[in-house]
């Protein structure tokens, strides 16, 4: 209701079956064609006027584990803590034109989750995270271009550097003669950079 959504009268939950080390029970449990709201937007307003930002869908799901990439050098950890925990995952529309829109939207969203009393936003303790799809495209360009997923953003001034690092590497491939594949990454804090 404070995004302007409709909350469905019927949501369906499903299992998304797959094998990854962060779910070792090969399944999720999800809401995918029948998810618990629809719709709805979030106001973001920047130097060169407002926008609203489509909202397509909220739906619950079993959260993951967490897979740990830093604290070696040649081997990945699981943490399996938060595996089956329920969460509230908030599909946003393809709206965005810029990190800097994407990091005003997530703190708008924060914003309106605190005062709604669903999520306390702390997004170092985990309690929000960001998923990014960054694609680029040629001005004037119909479709979108491929997207790279960057997963696990944990404060809004990472979401908007790893946003503009995926920007400028995927022109950078592009304009090498390159082509852009489908890939899920991680943002490293360290180096700046995103990795597959």
């Amino acid at each position: 209701l404070a995004i302007k959504a409709q909350i469905n009268k019927r949501s369906v939950f499903d299992r998304k079956n797959y094998f990854y080390a962060d779910l070792p029970q090969g399944y999720q449990i999800s809401q995918f064609r029948d998810p618990i709201v629809s719709g709805g937007e979030i106001e973001v307003t920047m130097p060169y006027g407002t926008r609203r930002i489509g909202v397509e869908r909220i739906h619950l799901e079993q959260d993951a584990g967490k897979s740990i990439h830093d604290q070696s050098p040649t081997e990945s950890f699981i943490d399996l803590n938060r595996c089956g925990v329920a969460l509230m995952e908030i599909v946003s529309n393809p709206d965005m034109r810029s990190a800097d829109e994407a990091g005003e939207y997530v703190k708008n969203l924060r914003q309106i989750l605190r005062y709604a009393g669903t999520c306390d936003g702390d997004m170092e303790k985990g309690s929000l995270r960001c998923d990014a799809n960054v694609s680029v495209r040629k001005v004037g360009a119909e479709r979108f271009g491929t997207r790279n997923e960057v997963k696990n953003l944990n404060s809004i001034r990472f979401i908007v550097a790893a946003i503009n690092y995926e920007i400028e590497r995927q022109i950078e491939v592009l304009e090498a003669g390159g082509v852009i594949e489908q890939a899920t990454r991680l943002y490293d804090t360290v180096t700046g950079e995103t990795k597959v």
